[in-house]
């Protein structure tokens, strides 16, 4: 087993190829963790300890995940203290899940073989293109991480044997005929309903409000007539793109930009070889070297001499052939031999590198090639425009900030330093911000001590990169309850609603009544009548409909079930179920999606039952913020 990791771990390209790749891009950051740490720990996991280092450390990278994916909506989040605790809870329980499931893997002697781990890597569709394995994309990945070859095989392996064992503790359930049939039958059985509803607007349009009623309604709930308290906001704004959109770019500009950056607009030098190597440093491997050589300069083929002596067995296949690379990826001697020749065909001496002893043939190359400045002209002064904005914006931010300080009882001398003016709104509350100032970040300054309280400019907030904001508060209107004569009208709407809604309760509760006696006089004198009948499903867009019409019994041969809700509108409907229709389920086949979805649900549920099962044996004890909790 080990013989075939050996083969592929030692072999030059791979070498390079693991030395630097990033398992992250698969496992979302949750891995290094697992090598112990000389911190404190966060969790122990029975004898084995999750250091505060490695928390921290996958804790960030979760985070900035999910920056990434929900912006702004996440940084609210995370300004509330439960939020955030609960969020670092839930990364440290993964963490724990982790090692647990490694453990019972290994108690239950499941293994990985070498084989199975090369064929991950290459499997990797991060770096697959075209259909196949890219050396490109790993080089990509080269110059960002710092696994050694030993120690991203040993991740690997602790990764993989996890997923096997949740494969297996999936792939364990079932669900039998008899089951799927029963939970097909409910999921997909239909009911047959007419709808009579009851508009709540035609009965409080009838209803009689008293004065005495209305006062009595305003002082048993003030809460509802409540003004809350309103700022008069001073602000001062600085965008980097509008630095940007407004800077002129001079034709002297452009050209010295495009010469001393031409190598950012040219393609790099590329070198194609192919390669034998002999591993060790011994006189022994450097004669085997050198006598293969002189087979070579003697007329040998150079792919039969790789495929029986590379020991590179990766390329050794395929006659000793190398992807294209450029400089700074291949070790430096190697690198300095390859792009020293310049035929192709052309053999190196024999090159000593840190691998062992090399010969290199020059299968094809790639000379560097300059962009001329006309097609590059637009993305120069892009460039240019963006570095100026930069710079500027640096200024501007350092004098806003200072001024915004120095002046803190007001923002005209911080607006005047950025040649920006004082914005000031209306008296708003702050659900009424809009635009910059609906920021949560903004919000959190106006709420701050010293703005809210003090009266102070607030510090410069970035709400966007290369976008500030200062602000104060210039004035306020206190939080009040609006006298009664300001929400009379709000008063008499809202008595009028409920006086509606309670008659159109209490008529559909009498047309049930008849209805249910055979009875249809009421129904008659009320002017409204039932839709036609017609099948829904448990999930419909009528959803307080169908959630009614699941709850009611089956009704008997030529008879019907009743019930009342309200809809979205705030209305009530009258439901009648006329008839329930089950499926057919002669054709169903365990091969049917809800027969995958059940298992699929079963099988988290065994998990977590197996976790929780784990952590109870294997004893578990969490560290968090000072606080000891086991489990």
């Amino acid at each position: 087993m080990m013989e075939r990791l050996r083969e592929g771990a030692n072999s030059f390209v791979v070498k390079i190829i693991l030395a630097l790749i990033i398992f992250s891009f698969v496992f979302a950051g949750v891995g290094n963790y697992l090598v112990g740490g000389s911190s404190a720990p966060a969790a122990k996991v029975g004898d084995r300890e999750i250091s505060q280092n490695d928390f921290e450390q996958v804790y960030q990278n979760e985070r900035a995940r999910m920056q990434n994916q929900a912006g702004e909506f996440f940084t609210a989040l995370l300004g509330d203290p439960k939020y955030l605790a609960e969020f670092r809870r839930n990364v440290l329980d993964r963490m724990v899940n982790d090692v647990l499931l490694e453990e019972q893997a290994a108690n239950l002697g499941m293994r990985i073989s070498d084989q199975q781990i090369k064929d991950a890597i290459l499997a990797m569709p991060q770096f697959q293109q075209g259909g196949s394995f890219d050396n490109e994309m790993y080089k990509a990945a080269l110059r960002r991480a710092g696994f050694s070859p030993e120690s991203f095989a040993e991740y690997m392996r602790r990764e993989l044997v996890r997923e096997q064992l949740v494969s297996g503790l999936q792939g364990s359930e079932f669900v039998l005929k008899g089951e799927l049939d029963s939970l097909y039958k409910l999921e997909n059985q239909t009911r047959r309903v007419s709808t009579l509803t009851l508009p709540v607007s035609d009965f409080s349009a009838k209803a009689e409000v008293t004065e005495d009623e209305m006062k009595e309604y305003y002082e048993a709930n003030s809460s509802q007539f409540i003004r809350p308290e309103k700022y008069k906001i001073a602000y001062v704004e600085v965008s980097g793109k509008s630095i940007a959109d407004n800077s002129q770019i001079t034709d002297e500009e452009i050209n010295a930009y495009y010469e001393t950056n031409k190598a950012s607009f040219s393609s790099a030098a590329q070198r194609k070889v192919s390669h034998i190597l002999i591993e060790g440093d011994s006189d022994d491997a450097k004669q085997k070297a050198e006598a293969l050589l002189s087979q070579l300069k003697a007329g040998a083929d150079f792919a039969t001499l790789a495929k029986e002596n590379s020991a590179d067995t990766f390329s050794a296949e395929n006659g000793g052939e190398l992807d294209w690379f450029e400089a700074g990826v291949m070790d430096a001697e190697f690198e300095k031999a390859a792009f020293a020749m310049t035929e192709k065909g052309q053999l190196s001496d024999v090159v000593k590198s840190s691998f062992g002893y090399h010969i290199l043939k020059l299968d094809d190359l790639k000379e560097v090639e300059s962009k001329p400045l006309e097609t590059v002209k637009d993305e120069i002064i892009k460039r240019v425009k963006e570095q100026q904005a930069a710079e500027k914006f640096y200024e501007l931010q350092t004098a806003l900030s200072e001024k915004a300080f120095e002046m803190p009882d007001s923002l005209e001398d911080a607006a005047e330093a950025v040649n920006q003016k004082v914005v000031t709104t209306d008296f708003v509350s702050l659900d009424e911000l809009k635009g910059s100032l609906a920021n949560a970040a903004v919000i959190r300054a106006l709420q701050s001590d010293e703005v809210l309280k003090d009266g102070l400019n607030s510090e410069v907030v970035e709400i966007a990169p290369e976008h500030i904001i200062a602000v104060r508060i210039e004035d306020s209107q206190p939080e009040i309850v609006l006298p009664f004569d300001q929400v009379s009208e709000k008063v008499k709407t809202s008595l009028s609603e409920q006086k509606g809604e309670k008659a159109a309760k209490s008529l559909a509760d009498s047309l049930i009544a008849e209805l249910v006696e055979g009875k249809t006089d009421a129904l008659t004198q009320s002017g409204y009548s039932f839709t036609e009948a017609k099948d829904i499903a448990r999930v419909s867009e009528q959803r307080e409909v169908s959630r009614l019409a699941f709850t009611l019994g089956n009704p008997s041969e030529g008879e019907k079930r009743y019930g009342t809700t309200t809809d979205v509108n705030g209305d009530v409907v009258v439901i009648a179920l006329e008839a329930v229709n089950q499926p057919d389920t002669k054709e169903l086949e365990q091969s049917n999606p809800l027969a995958t979805r059940v298992e699929r649900t079963l099988a988290t549920t065994n998990i977590t039952a197996t976790l929780q099962q784990l952590k109870e044996k294997t004893g578990v004890t969490y560290l968090v913020n000072g606080a000891e909790a086991s489990e």
